[in-house]
Parts: C-alpha cells; sequence; structure tokens
C-alpha cells in the first residue's frame, strides 16, 4: 500500500483550510522491534532496524496517508531505557510528566534517559493513540517493565492500545485470542489499556491492521472520529485495490495452465494409456516437460508481481532454466504416498519446484527448475494429478486433480505475501504454518464444482481466454476472501466482495 493515497472524497477541514493531523505514537520498551513494525505499517523502509537498543533516539514522524484535509501519522519513538530507575525519579516529583519534561538530559552520557524522556515527551505533546509494543514470547508476568511504563503512560493519561509483536507463526484465532486475554488480564489495572491485539512485524496480515483502526476509531476525541472515518476509508478502498489486483494476477496462470495443451502423435497417446509399451517416449516426455515448463514460468512471474503489488522487495525465485526433456522421466501412475514422504511440508511461496524427487523416478530438467509449486509435501499435491490427461487431437493437459492442487498452491501464495512484513527485509521463501494448509485444502474443496467447471471449459480450444479468466478470477476471489474470514474470524470483513 502507497504511503500516499489519492481519493474524491471530500473531509472535515477546519474553517482556515488547514490539515486534521491524526497522530499514533508507537512505544515501547527499547530493542522490542517498534521501527520494523513501523517499516510493515508504512510499507517504506524508514529509520534504523538494528538488533540493539536505543537504535531510534529521537521521535520522528512519518505519514500513513494522506487525504484532501486530512492525513494520518505514525510517530516512531525512542525505546524506554531504565525504566525502573526513571520511574523512581519521576515518583519523587510533585508533577510527575511536567517534572521529567522540564529536565535536560544528556544525549550520550545517559542515554537510555535520555531517550525516555524522548517517548514521554512525544505521547505528551503528540499523541491521540498510543501504540505500545511488547515481545509476546514473554510471558506478561515476566515482563517486568511493562508495569511500570504503563505507569508512566497512565500519567499521561492518553488511550493505549498494547500490540503484540514476535506472536510466532499464525495459529487458530482462539489461541490468538486467549494470548491476548492473558496481557489484558494481567493489565486490568491500568485504565488507560483500552484494548490488546496481535500484530507481528513480520507475520501481520493486513485485514489484521483493519481491526486494529477499528479498535482506535472509539478511542480518538469526538471531534477527530468523522475525520478518521474517511481516513479509514482510503485505507481500506486502497487494500481492496491491492486484493482485486492480487486476484487478477493469479487468474493468468491459473487459466492459462487450465487451457494449455501439447499436441502428442496417437501413438504415442495409446502408449500413455497403456496400449503397447507402458514405458513413455521421448515424445510424451517432451510434452509433461513443456508444459510443466510453462507452469513454473507462469507461477514464478506471478508470485514476483504480487511480491511488488504488496511493497515488497527480492524476489520469490532468482531464475528458471530450461527443463531437458530427456531427463523427464515419470512412472505411468504415481505413489501419492511415496510422493508425500519426499520431505517437510508444502513450501507454497518457498522451496522450489523440486529439484529431484527420486522416489517418483522424476527429474525436472535434471534438477535444474527452481520457483514456488513444489517441495515437501507440496509434491504430494501436484502429484495427485501430475498424470497428464487427453486433450484435443492427441494433446495432453492436465488433470482436474492436478488443477486443484494449482489453486491451493495459488491461495497459499497469496497468504505468504499477505502476510509478510516489510520489516522483515527482503522476500525470503519460508515454510506456511499448517493451520494454513488444512483452511487451504478445505477452502479449495467447497469451490470444486466451479473448478472442474471451469477447467472443463478450458479444455476446448475455442473457449474464450477472457471468459475463462474471469471464472478464474472469481474463484480465487471468493476461495481467498473465505479463507481470509476462516482465519480472521473477528474482523469485519462485509465489504470484501467474494
Amino acid at each position: 500500500m502507497a504511503s500516499v493515497f489519492s481519493s474524491r472524497r471530500q473531509t472535515t477541514a477546519p474553517p482556515d483550510g488547514g490539515v486534521v493531523t491524526v497522530t499514533f505514537s508507537l512505544i515501547s520498551h527499547t530493542n522490542v522491534g517498534k521501527t520494523t513494525l513501523a517499516r510493515t505499517l508504512l510499507r517504506r523502509d524508514v529509520g534504523d532496524a538494528l538488533d540493539q537498543s536505543h537504535v531510534t533516539d529521537t521521535a520522528e514522524a512519518w505519514p500513513m496517508i494522506e487525504i484532501p484535509g486530512a492525513r494520518l501519522v505514525l510517530w516512531d519513538t525512542p525505546g524506554f531505557g531504565d525504566t525502573a530507575r526513571l520511574l523512581k525519579r519521576l515518583k519523587k516529583s510533585g508533577q510527575p510528566v511536567r517534572w521529567m519534561i522540564g529536565q535536560l538530559w544528556d544525549r550520550f552520557r545517559d542515554r537510555p534517559l535520555w531517550c525516555s524522556q524522548q517517548a514521554v515527551r512525544n505521547v505528551q505533546e503528540e499523541a491521540d493513540v498510543v501504540l505500545y509494543l511488547v515481545n509476546a514470547s514473554e510471558k506478561p508476568e515476566g515482563a517486568g517493565y511493562v508495569p511500570m511504563e504503563m505507569e508512566i503512560l497512565s500519567w499521561i493519561g492518553k488511550p493505549v492500545v498494547l500490540l503484540l509483536n514476535q506472536t510466532g507463526p499464525p495459529r487458530a484465532a482462539i489461541e490468538e485470542e486467549l494470548e491476548e486475554a492473558d496481557w489484558r488480564y494481567h493489565l486490568k489495572r491500568f485504565s488507560v489499556v483500552k484494548a490488546v491485539i496481535g500484530l507481528d512485524a513480520f507475520a501481520r496480515c493486513w485485514v489484521q491492521e483493519g481491526e486494529l483502526l477499528d479498535m482506535i476509531d472509539p478511542l480518538l476525541a469526538a471531534e477527530k472520529q468523522p475525520v478518521f472515518t474517511e481516513l479509514r476509508g482510503a485505507i481500506q478502498q486502497e487494500n481492496l485495490k491491492v486484493f482485486h489486483q492480487s486476484m487478477e494476477i493469479l487468474a493468468g496462470p491459473l487459466t492459462e495452465n487450465a487451457a494449455d495443451q501439447v499436441a502428442v502423435s496417437k501413438e504415442s497417446f495409446l502408449q500413455k494409456l497403456g496400449v503397447g509399451r507402458r514405458e513413455l517416449n521421448d515424445e510424451m516426455e517432451q510434452a509433461r516437460a513443456q508444459l510443466s515448463q510453462r507452469l513454473a514460468v507462469r507461477s514464478v512471474a506471478a508470485m514476483d508481481q504480487l511480491i511488488t503489488l504488496h511493497g515488497l522487495e527480492g524476489r520469490s525465485a532468482h531464475q528458471v532454466l530450461p527443463a531437458g526433456g530427456g531427463s523427464f522421466g515419470v512412472p505411468r501412475k504415481i505413489n501419492e504416498s511415496l510422493w508425500s514422504a519426499v520431505g517437510g511440508a508444502l513450501t507454497g511461496a518457498a522451496g522450489g519446484i523440486v529439484a529431484e524427487l527420486k522416489t517418483g523416478g522424476l527429474l525436472l530438467g535434471g534438477g535444474a527448475l527452481t520457483g514456488i509449486l513444489l517441495g515437501g509435501a507440496g509434491s504430494y499435491l501436484l502429484a495427485k494429478g501430475f498424470n497428464l490427461t487427453r486433450g484435443e487431437d492427441h494433446g495432453v493437459r492436465w488433470t482436474e486433480e492436478h488443477f486443484a492442487a494449482q489453486l491451493e498452491i495459488a491461495l497459499l501464495c497469496y497468504l505468504a505475501v499477505a502476510h509478510y512484513g516489510r520489516g522483515r527485509g527482503e522476500w525470503q521463501d519460508s515454510e506456511p504454518p499448517p493451520l494454513w494448509r488444512q483452511a487451504v485444502r478445505e477452502t479449495t474443496a467447497t469451490h470444486r464444482r466451479a473448478l472442474d467447471s471451469l477447467w472443463k471449459a478450458a479444455g476446448s480450444k475455442t473457449a474464450s481466454r477472457d471468459r475463462l479468466r474471469g471464472e478464474a478470477r472469481n474463484i480465487l476471489t471468493g476461495s481467498t476472501a473465505q479463507l481470509l474470514r476462516r482465519l480472521y474470524p473477528r474482523v469485519r470483513l462485509d465489504w470484501l466482495s467474494g
């Protein structure tokens, strides 16, 4: 999502024609990941993100979104340092916050106190809402600095939303809610803490950011709520735009793979069916290699387009080398249980198209192909339909099962990109969690009738590619929306079509 959006809607502006600013201050103990999260929320690199204390020592303001008459600003602030010593000093003063802001600590000789002072000053002078970040890998009772910092923020009195960072791989919604409830209970004595939500800088999804904005809305001063409603609406529209562009990108290779065929002679096709020699001849090997190569190229290109569209850097695969037809030997029937044992879990956006699958006697281009489709148990998905079926005029094409597996992998690729926080750095392939694999498999099953219909229609050479692509886009939109609702049941997604 871009940092500045255009909008034709008019927003409430002060009589002098100025801009209404809604401000979030991102606060935490030092080295918890504020700048990393700021990069994820802003969709661009800001500040310095290093694994050491007090990397950020001055507060910096960054626009999240601007529309006519209004803007939303995120402040990245210095982390709290020696909180225990700071709190002790504050308690000795008659008016803690006023006293602290009036102090002039040396920036270099007493860096922890200097940074704490800058954070407090920013919250006092700038914040409409405080976004307080904690390390969720710590238990609430083990993070002793959190209550002390909550006490300081309580003196200021600005509403606080607690963000749980470093939450780990996506889990079932109930597990995340229990973790949030634990933190909420632990901090219930601090009335400034208005909400708790998981928002991992590395693995958050954009729909979670929408939930965060919903939580913040009632915490703002009444005069800013109408403006914030418009800002939220602009963010929502941009997210919706990116979502539908993603579905369009994924619909391309899905359509082309469904319609893809390679013509072979009648004799080769009869041999494929088991009439005569059981071994596939060179012509069938070449046909299979061509289909696999084209599938790989389309899929890698689509994945890289998704990465760019979501404001990320890097690529999912750096090269796709030609597949050698002579090395593409496959048994007539593939043992799925053996394929599933090739290793690990489906890598989705990771893993590579399978350099070598010795179990099935399969080599793709002598182990040269790289990409996003196979790897680990991803082999199992595509093995379900890896045997080719007959097309028109003795052509061969992917089977229905293979095509259904392609949808599963497309959905997993989308989830991987949609959850990848920019703060994590350049794109890195990673293994999707079991939660996603199960959800994707069951979601695909509910769309199987439409998917089979698309596959059958694509088998005709006279089928309109535009119509096929539209059907593929509708299937992807509906299944992805269903997935997001399943993974984030408490998030309002009624505006997400599908």
